[in-house]
């Protein structure tokens, strides 16, 4: 794999630590100003909904600029806006501080998608998404344990400005490492774009990514208080559990990405069968300390399995749209998954029966997401028939 492809890690990594790491200081910024978890939660809402906003918009803007440039714009705001989190002195300017620094989330891993498989040939395409995404996943690994630590001994402070940091190192990083455009930005009209995107089986595969990630984040994003609260597990041992989460979500991505690149629709079936499964055995498994670190590792590991196929997937039915806009959009809808679950999971415990049913609830988002990949191949089977019964008589003599 191109030494530019681990470049572009390295900025998955950064934006992957400002995404993640919110979830292990929930009662840190609680305290702080005085809200509920799932108020503090709503931060995990309020940056995926920054993502979905920025994702088309900022695509759009920049659709003519070289690739390369828009990275690079795209980290900086990334660092000005944690450095912004930092520095929030209220709820309501740490949530506007989130969303800015969301809104270059869902463009960089759009463009970033495209430039990771314009840089190797066709059959190592979904590899080498998931080689970008392993940036998200030892951001788990490493900077999410490490900034959930940093924010527990010196203040959840302290982990926005170490994330800034990161910010500016990756900048760097990618200035260094990432190749300038060989060619013309590609010409784009984005109303021909969007009207690409707006066809049935684009849009069904989008919200197939939808449920398929609310089912994870309704888990993680409450991760600490279900490990603390319900398994009855020190706070000391947050910070390695979500090390050990980060180690399946590695495993996930990368299997994810090696079985998309052969079997693409099994993948994509088969993921989603996997991670309803370990999110119902969850729910009698976080009772028990063992248990629920066993099973956190089985959730990052089928959650982020499905990451490379349902990015592929969309790519593939999102034919005669730019392919920045159909993988920015595929972002989004990842992170409109997450602030699905977010909710969900927030709701469940101030209306629902609480902490110990949020697996049981998140389980039918991949049951969801299931019932539409059959429905949108059965729509697909029926448009080829009704193609076949319309064009075979007049090939006929």
């Amino acid at each position: 794999m191109p030494l530019a492809l681990y470049a572009l890690t390295a900025g998955a990594f950064g934006i992957g630590v400002t995404e993640f790491v919110i979830m292990g200081l929930l009662m840190e910024v609680s305290d702080t100003f005085h809200v509920s978890i799932a108020s503090a939660g709503l931060l995990i809402s309020g940056y995926a909904l920054g993502v979905v906003a920025g994702a088309p918009v900022l695509t759009a803007l920049s659709a003519r600029w070289p690739r390369k440039t828009v990275l690079l714009a795209l980290m900086v705001i990334f660092t000005l806006g944690n450095a912004a989190c930092a520095l929030a002195p209220s709820y309501g300017l740490l949530m506007a501080a989130r969303i800015l620094t969301a809104f270059a989330h869902g463009t960089f891993f759009g463009v970033g998608s495209v430039v990771a498989t314009s840089l190797v040939p066709a059959d190592r395409k979904a590899s080498a998404i998931a080689i970008m995404f392993t940036g998200l996943t030892i951001a788990n690994i490493l900077g999410v344990p490490f900034g959930t630590w940093l924010g527990q001994q010196f203040g959840w402070r302290a982990t926005f400005w170490a994330v800034t940091i990161v910010g500016i190192v990756a900048l760097a990083i990618i200035a260094a490492f990432v190749p300038k455009d060989e060619a013309a930005p590609e010409e784009s009209d984005w109303r021909a774009d969007l009207k690409a995107m707006a066809q049935r089986p684009v849009l069904l595969g989008l919200l197939t990514t939808v449920f398929g990630f609310a089912g994870v984040f309704a888990v993680f994003t409450y991760i600490a208080p279900i490990l603390t609260k319900v398994a009855g597990l020190g706070e000391a041992s947050v910070s390695p559990i979500l090390l050990i989460f980060g180690g399946g979500l590695i495993v996930g991505n990368l299997l994810g990405g090696k079985l998309a690149d052969k079997y693409l629709v099994p993948t994509v079936i088969g993921s989603m069968v996997v991670l309803a499964v370990v999110l119902g055995l969850m729910t009698l498994a976080i009772h028990d300390g063992i248990a629920a670190t066993a099973f956190v590792f089985l959730l990052g590991t089928a959650g982020f399995a499905t990451v490379p196929p349902l990015q592929m997937w969309v790519l593939e039915r999102a034919s005669g749209a730019g392919q920045s806009l159909a993988s920015s959009l595929n972002i989004a809808a990842f992170n409109l998954g997450n602030a699905l679950g977010a909710w969900a999971g927030g709701a469940t415990i101030d209306y629902g029966p609480g902490l110990t049913a949020i697996p049981l609830v998140a389980m039918l988002m991949p049951i969801g997401a299931l019932a539409v990949v059959f429905w949108s191949l059965r729509l697909d089977r029926k448009d080829a028939a009704l193609k076949t019964a319309t064009v075979g008589p007049a090939l006929c003599p």
